[in-house]
């Protein structure tokens, strides 16, 4: 590399394999092994658009046959690859002080026919559309953060029609489960799993669950949860809601803290803190954490729990690291392809799903360990897992782009539209006569 610059492909490279040896032994046979190599390195190829079609173009297929069936019938379990990238997560970002952070997101969707589609609230519009939900558990430590899994939320307009149900793949034995519920899941499998961990954080659609809470003080697992201004907070006084109890704080109550830093520099709040009474006789400590923003004096509220005392200024760290979550849905949307999938069945779903998070957790890792070895300069920002994306697309991935291959896609193209179009015109003159 040119003097001034510490970037080592050849370490990348070996970070890349060592991740995809640490999940081959997943896959039954060669075949869905490669494919499942050469799927990893689509989704973290600089392509417009991330599909079975374009990303076995990419890799040099002669068709997306392939990429499908490693989709939808190899012999692999995705929940097991979701194992072992955990396991690789941890290993590169294990810290006994991280938190786990649980959120949902949405991918936009048309028809009626992809697995636990439905019109519903999603934050990536902003409001209702027809779209797909799934939670996320993110593992946010100091290193680093990644998704480490995800449940995809059937809503029970699914799981009351069981022939819809059995047409997208999904098992029989799945029942109806709420969001929280499904994120209490997570964690309690991530800590069984022996993830270190110290802090669950999660907005208000967690904070607002008493069963995710009682799971972990049961576990002496600390959280950070916002809850809304409306929430009824019982304290020595009586019980009060959250807004009222911040409007009746003095001055003094107030501090001013770092919630982290971000792209233009460190978030200061004013922040405050209430003990508040348990509902019933358990241990630990318990408060009211509330933020005022310093500029509009709006407030936010946050249930929390540890089972030792600590600071205002940890609380105030989890409540600022649940923002880790947005970062990577938008690294693993954007540099990874996690919401680029067009499958509709449940098992296409998780397989997509997966191999995006550890494509993901590849770039989340490389951008730790590149930060651990020291700034290449004092005039270069750190490498971000946007830059090693690009680098590695550009130094490592070598697309196949021959004439003669992009000439046999484009008739494979062709001819599939061709068939399509037929099948289109033969559908519609049996409906119309």
């Amino acid at each position: 590399m040119a003097v001034g610059h510490s970037v080592d492909p050849a370490r990348w490279q070996s970070v890349f394999e060592g991740l995809m040896a640490r999940v081959a032994g997943r896959f039954a046979r060669v075949e869905p092994r490669r494919w499942a190599r050469a799927f990893v390195l689509g989704l973290l190829a600089d392509l417009p658009r991330k599909n079975c079609w374009t990303i076995a173009e990419h890799v040099g297929n002669a068709s997306p046959a392939g990429m499908q069936h490693l989709l939808s019938r190899a012999s692999w379990d995705a929940d097991q690859v979701r194992d072992d990238m955990r396991t690789f997560v941890v290993d590169h970002l294990g810290d006994e002080d991280a938190v786990l952070v649980v959120d949902e997101t949405g991918d936009l969707k048309k028809g009626t026919h992809s697995v636990g589609v439905q019109r519903q609230y999603t934050g990536t519009a902003g409001r209702i559309e027809n779209s797909q939900v799934a939670v996320y558990l993110v593992y946010s430590a100091t290193a680093g953060h990644a998704a480490i899994d995800r449940r995809l939320y059937i809503p029970r307009s699914w799981t009351q029609d069981p022939d819809r149900c059995r047409a997208a793949g999904i098992p029989d034995e799945l029942r109806f489960a709420t969001k929280p519920a499904l994120a209490t899941e997570m964690i309690a499998q991530a800590l069984d799993a022996g993830v270190p961990a110290r802090w669950v954080a999660g907005d208000e659609v967690y904070g607002g669950d008493p069963h995710l809470s009682v799971e972990l003080e049961s576990r002496q697992i600390g959280y950070v949860l916002a809850v809304s201004r409306k929430r009824p907070i019982p304290t020595r006084a009586g019980v009060f809601r959250a807004g009222v109890l911040a409007h009746g704080l003095p001055k003094r109550a107030w501090q001013r803290l770092s919630a982290g830093a971000g792209a233009k520099g460190h978030r200061f709040y004013d922040w405050a803190q209430v003990d508040i009474d348990a509902p019933t006789a358990g241990s630990g400590y318990r408060w009211l954490l509330i933020r005022r923003n310093r500029r509009t004096g709006e407030l936010a509220f946050y249930r929390c729990y540890s089972a030792r005392p600590v600071p205002l200024s940890s609380l105030v760290e989890v409540a600022g690291r649940r923002w880790t979550v947005e970062e990577t849905f938008q690294a693993a949307k954007g540099l990874a392809g996690l919401d680029e999938h067009q499958v509709r069945r449940w098992t296409s779903w998780h397989r997509w799903t997966t191999l995006a998070m550890l494509a993901h957790a590849f770039l989340a890792v490389t951008a730790a360990i590149e930060r651990a070895s020291g700034p290449s300069s004092p005039d270069l920002a750190p490498l971000t897992c946007g830059e090693i994306r690009r680098l590695f697309a550009g130094l490592l991935v070598q697309p196949v782009r021959d004439l003669g291959h992009q000439l046999r896609w484009s008739a494979w193209r062709r001819r599939h539209q061709a068939r399509a179009r037929t099948s289109h015109y033969q559908r519609q003159a049996a409906l119309h006569p």
